[in-house]
């Protein structure tokens, strides 16, 4: 049984096998597409920030 699965970057159907060179994505177009936005930071993983700023560590070790 094969698998289909959609490229992240067009939504393209393609089969999950060896000869599909660039899986996830359908073409090497959709993979540098993709490799540009992470190069421009388009892609974030949100993180909390301290509320309070001095419970933030100091950057320098020489500081606490």
């Amino acid at each position: 049984m094969t698998s289909a699965v959609n490229c992240p970057t067009c939504g393209k159907k393609v089969v999950w096998s060896p000869q599909a060179k660039f899986r996830p994505f359908c073409s090497e177009r959709c993979k540098q597409i993709d490799m540009g936005a992470w190069a421009a930071e388009k892609y974030t993983i949100p993180s909390e920030s301290p509320e309070d700023p001095s419970q933030e560590s100091p950057l320098d070790p020489t500081q606490r």
